[in-house]
């Protein structure tokens, strides 16, 4: 086990001599803080779209077309996936852009998103139109609940229904709750993806499938291995709350990379807080997280959640296990601990109501 020293996860700082660049861009953007989304989606635009752009053009063929190929999967997966998707994932909470240039906000989702397999309107509508508001209870089509959360199995089954089932159960989802706007964004964005994919595959299959089809699957099962790890230890007798059915990842390098991604407690509690602001959050709420029994890991980030519970590495969960409040004497009571938190939870059994 662990106990909390010092957080080193980004926070604020201003920059003390902004360039004529970053002053230009300042005008548009509604936080100064979001200066860094602002530089990414520049670069993503200035590399990675050409590049896409490139693949398609029917005279570069032969080693060239691979060259370029391995130098675009490259910067997609090895450089900006990461960043890029937590970046729209910030972004669907807070906007990038001012209101009066909000035509602008459509360029993450709509024009760079679908290079990273974010088919348009998707993750908003998914992730602010249901995951928020039903916080991974039975209403959650992404609930994690209803598994076993260190079974390959019951994981398996969990990416398969969501790949097979996720949108159709998204559109009913919308459609009992009367939230049609959102049901008609979903459809929009993701019927005009598959319109376009299918017809750039006779303009250039290759291209096609790695630029729109190969990231959609990557990214569906990186984003459901990602919802899996944050919402793996559930406290059955309490799944509705914050502190016990998510974690919280702390002094990890994948914060600095991913905007404090691994605050996924706080970011429940406060889904507007901005990203630079989880790490003074929690600082300020240790009691509160002790009080609740939450779970915080140091050192460690989802990925390594994921694979420790895959192979029941409980011991190594546990190694880097924050003893807040120092509530456990040894590594043996938080094994059982996260054990406890890993069971399936049954699903509540509907009595019909009499006529």
């Amino acid at each position: 086990m662990k106990f909390l020293t010092a957080t080193t996860d980004p926070e604020y700082t201003a920059v003390e001599n902004p360039s004529f660049l970053d002053l230009f861009i300042l005008k548009y953007i509604q936080d100064k803080r979001d200066l860094p989304f602002a530089y990414l989606t520049l670069h993503i635009s200035l590399t990675l779209l050409p590049l896409a752009v490139l693949l398609f053009v029917p005279a570069l063929t032969g080693w060239a077309w691979w060259a370029v190929l391995a130098v675009y999967l490259f910067l997609s997966n090895a450089r900006f996936k990461g960043p890029f998707g937590l970046m729209l994932h910030c972004t669907c909470h807070r906007i990038l852009f001012k209101q009066k240039y909000g035509f602008m906000n459509k360029y993450i989702p709509w024009v760079i998103g679908p290079l990273f397999g974010q088919t348009p309107e998707s993750y908003f509508t998914h992730h602010m139109g249901m995951h928020h508001p039903e916080n991974n209870l039975p209403d959650d089509q992404s609930s994690t609940m209803f598994y076993q959360r260190d079974s390959w199995r019951s994981f398996l089954r969990y990416l398969g229904d969501f790949f097979l089932l996720g949108i159709p159960r998204l559109v009913l989802y919308f459609s009992r709750k009367n939230k049609m706007t959102l049901r008609a964004r979903l459809l929009r964005g993701e019927l005009l993806y598959i319109a376009v994919t299918f017809a750039l595959c006779f303009v250039n299959l290759p291209a096609t499938l790695v630029v729109f089809v190969l990231p959609v699957i990557l990214s569906r099962v990186v984003m459901m291995l990602g919802n899996w790890s944050q919402h793996s230890f559930i406290d059955a007798a309490a799944p509705d709350n914050c502190y016990t059915n998510s974690i919280t990842c702390i002094n990890t390098n994948y914060n600095h990379k991913c905007w404090n991604d691994g605050y996924h407690t706080s970011h429940h509690l406060k889904p507007a807080l901005h990203w630079t602001e989880h790490p003074k959050h929690f600082r300020n709420s240790v009691a509160q997280y002790a009080q609740n029994d939450a779970i915080v890991f140091d050192g460690i980030h989802f990925l390594h959640i994921f694979v420790y519970l895959m192979s029941r590495r409980y011991d190594l969960l546990a190694k880097n296990f924050v003893n807040l409040g120092e509530r456990y004497q040894n590594d043996a009571e938080i094994i059982e601990l996260l054990k406890t938190r890993t069971q399936r939870i049954p699903r509540p059994v509907l009595v019909p109501q009499a006529a």
